[in-house]
């Protein structure tokens, strides 16, 4: 994939429209694809039609030719109707944001479950945009009031579509049943054993593999790119002699994440909902970690999670300091209003500390 970047910049907002751009270039990369270019435009609100206006369309055509790009990419959420426009002006592959992140967890989902919420996610996403083609195939067909062959083939994929949805729905719930009882089962494992659940949550590309595999010496994938793991995975650790810690790693979040994605993913966000606490891991090299910290707290929010007990672990300190003995100097700089600990996964440090944050919030939530 040869990629031109698309976006446009409202309010004068430049950071965020460089973070995001640069965020999208993150994701072009995670599927293979490279960037070759970036075209912008100021504008107050997108165009109806193109997203970018009719010159600024006409100028990527240009560019596209120009430069043999094969794909461009718009750093938003387009509408049917401005997919076909722009498919129809330029001689390239339309890919909105939406379509680039689905088809990342496309090709990296391993488990059923997992698979299964992509599938959903797609298949919603594709839905309406079945319209625009059946419309234009419709120009086909006979007189007025008659549909052509177009929009007769487009209502029979629309309706096998929406059974496979109901379909997927249906197995989804099966699995959070399942899920459900297994916890049960968990939680009755030995007399006297307590359970407590732990979900870390954070943006994408923070280090929660890494953390995991610390924290529990399980051996999961770990990548220095967006969504490098999308499977759930639970892990167990005795913190007392009478209680089990369940660490669970979460897909990592991103802004502008496809409503499509959050829906469906709900069977392994349900995980967090579960969770007794969780720990808000947290890239402190990342100049805009402030920024990602609150679309995981909306996140946590939009999923009735932001009343649990939270534990902010700032990671990658190896990229600001050179030594473990210099994270306290770290501290002041990282003040928020729940339990924090400093750290970082590749090098091992501060792992003590969170774990014994980690017993005394845990304390707080059972006697132990």
């Amino acid at each position: 994939m040869k990629a031109i970047l698309v976006g446009i910049i409202e309010r004068e907002d430049k950071k965020s429209f460089r973070e995001s751009l640069e965020e999208l270039r993150e994701l072009v990369r995670a599927v293979g694809g490279k960037v070759i270019g970036y075209i912008y435009q100021r504008r107050n609100s997108p165009d109806v039609r193109y997203f970018v206006g009719a010159g600024k369309a006409k100028e990527i055509q240009e560019v596209v030719k120009g430069t043999g790009a094969d794909t461009v990419v718009f750093d938003t959420f387009l509408t049917p109707s401005q997919v076909q426009n722009l498919e129809d002006l330029i001689d390239a592959r339309i890919m909105d944001r939406g379509t680039l992140v689905l088809e990342i967890f496309s090709r990296r989902v391993r488990s059923k479950t997992a698979k299964l919420q992509v599938e959903l996610a797609t298949l919603t996403y594709q839905l309406p945009r079945l319209y625009g083609k059946g419309r234009e195939m419709s120009r086909l067909g006979g007189g007025v009031g008659t549909r052509g062959p177009g929009e007769q083939e487009t209502e029979i994929k629309r309706r096998a579509i929406k059974r496979r949805i109901q379909q997927i729905k249906e197995e989804l719930e099966e699995i959070k049943r399942q899920r459900r009882e297994q916890r049960k089962r968990r939680e009755r494992y030995g007399s006297d054993l307590k359970v407590v659940r732990v979900a870390l949550v954070g943006y994408t590309n923070v280090g929660k593999s890494s953390l995991m595999k610390v924290l529990t010496g399980r051996d999961v994938l770990s990548a220095d790119m967006p969504f490098a793991t999308l499977d759930t995975t639970t892990s167990a650790r005795l913190l007392f002699p009478d209680l089990k810690i369940l660490f669970t790693d979460t897909v990592g979040f991103i802004r502008k994440l496809p409503p499509e994605l959050i829906e469906s993913f709900k069977a392994t966000l349900e995980e967090v909902q579960e969770a007794d606490i969780i720990l808000h891991v947290v890239d402190i090299s990342d100049s805009s970690w402030i920024e990602k910290v609150k679309v995981v707290q909306q996140v946590l929010a939009d999923l009735s999670a932001d009343e649990k007990p939270v534990i902010y672990v700032f990671n990658k300190a190896d990229k600001l300091v050179k030594e473990e003995e210099q994270l306290h100097e770290l501290r002041q700089q990282f003040l928020m209003d729940a339990p924090a600990v400093i750290v970082s996964a590749q090098k091992g440090w501060g792992i003590r500390e969170l774990l014994d944050t980690i017993k005394q919030v845990v304390q707080q939530v059972v006697k132990v």
